[in-house]
């Protein structure tokens, strides 16, 4: 049976939703919209709730053009209720579908256990409901979500008979309103999917941390992945979901950040697959060319404190993430907007490169102070053996650029960066 389904994401997330559910539920009818990922699919419902890129997951009940209010306040509730409910028998239609989908689920994860069946015939065509409503544009000018959810909660319990029950209902009705659209959905699931049940401890949204691993050029599988800055593991265990045949490395100065770390590993059942070990991304104890891959969150120093400033710190991070990484690996980078600037100007870009050998190879090394002054898009140049500003200097160029994607942390932006090493940097010898 195919379903009218549709998914909640973050800002910035649409695009790589559209792209999963096409790809692992062979969707149809994809459509995104901000917030919102609309499709036709039908998967079976355990492997649509294993969607890493969705918030939340809905029946497509109705999907209609927006409300318009008319002038006269006597008539505007009248046309909300229109507008919003439309034809009971395609509530009850949806009801239905979602009923199935419920059972569906509960004989997946709970064989053996059932409703009473006095408890699923009373509420076959009579359940229990509340609203939630979402609204902004004109009509959240006019009224408030709370308002707007009675006068809808009103209409379905005239036009369908349905219960109102604001504590315990059997289903919760979400309701969206804007300038653009009109939307109502019936969710599935009472957590979010991105809950992931294997996080015992939290720390970057999962979402955010598969789309980390999810840009990465290339499929991860049969190889080593890096992250030298891991926290509790956000990263590596969404990484590992994805990629069966990879073994992941997760590095941390801080030691209790590893312990949740460990714990979230045997929550996943990953232990034989994610090592993980106390060191200094600025010092990584492996070779030279020794990963595929390096997935990090550099951190920000909002939800978690830093030991450095990360600003500093950067050029000799990206130094040695650079030198681990194999000719053909890859580099996936979260960041902050201010880091993603300064980034910008360590790695050296092809224009860049055209820029600085067109410059006179003694005034490169002769006065940094001028050369910046002279070129301020140039990428910074740091000491081969410090990263500081010396009179040996150099910068990246071992990296090729291949996307920046923009995705919402809550209160702030970042910027997903990717890379690929197409050389191994020239050895420069100090005089």
């Amino acid at each position: 049976m195919i379903r009218q389904l549709y998914c909640t994401a973050g800002a910035g997330m649409e695009e790589l939703l559209a792209q999963e559910v096409q790809h692992k539920l062979c969707a149809t009818q994809v459509e995104q919209i901000p917030g919102r990922v609309f499709f036709c699919s039908s998967a079976d419902l355990q492997t649509v709730t294993r969607l890493k890129s969705a918030e939340r997951l809905f029946v497509l009940l109705r999907r209609a053009e927006p409300v318009s209010l008319p002038n006269n306040p006597a008539k505007q509730a009248a046309v909300i209720k229109q507008g919003v409910v439309g034809d009971p028998d395609i509530w009850r239609q949806s009801f239905l579908t979602w009923k199935a989908l419920q059972q569906e689920l509960q004989c997946s994860q709970e064989r053996g256990q059932k409703r009473k069946r006095e408890d699923e015939e009373e509420s076959l065509y009579t359940p229990s409901f509340r609203v939630s409503c979402r609204c902004s544009g004109v009509i959240a000018r006019f009224y408030t979500s709370q308002r707007l959810s009675r006068i809808i909660g009103m209409a379905i319990k005239e036009d369908l008979g349905w219960k109102v029950d604001l504590r315990d209902p059997v289903l919760e009705v979400n309701v969206y309103l804007s300038n653009d659209h009109c939307i109502v959905g019936i969710p599935l699931l009472k957590h979010p999917l991105a809950c992931r049940s294997y996080m015992k401890h939290n720390g970057l949204r999962s979402t955010i941390a598969w789309a980390v691993s999810s840009l990465c050029p290339k499929k991860l599988n049969d190889c080593v992945i890096l992250d030298p800055m891991c926290g509790v593991g956000a990263v590596l265990l969404e990484a590992a979901q994805e990629y069966s045949n990879a073994v992941f490395l997760g590095m941390d100065t801080d030691l209790l950040q590893l312990q949740k770390a460990e714990e979230n590993v045997k929550a996943s059942g990953l232990e034989g697959r994610v090592q993980l070990l106390q060191s200094s991304a600025m010092e990584i104890p492996l070779a030279d060319g020794a990963v595929d891959a390096v997935l990090c969150d550099i951190p920000f120093g909002r939800k978690f404190s830093c030991s450095s400033d990360m600003s500093t710190a950067l050029p000799r991070l990206l130094r040695e993430m650079e030198r681990v990484l194999r000719v053909g690996g890859h580099l996936v980078l979260l960041l902050s907007l201010q880091l993603s600037a300064q980034l910008k100007k360590i790695i050296c870009t092809p224009e860049h490169n055209q820029n600085v050998n067109s410059l006179d190879t003694n005034n490169l090394h002769t006065d940094p102070s001028k050369t910046h002054k002279e070129s301020t898009d140039a990428p910074l140049m740091f000491d081969k053996a410090s990263s500081e500003m010396s009179n040996t200097q150099f910068f990246i160029r071992s990296l090729q650029a291949h996307r920046t994607h923009r995705v919402s942390l809550g209160s702030t932006d970042a910027l997903i960066h990717t890379y690929t090493k197409i050389h191994t940097p020239t050895k420069i010898s100090s005089s």
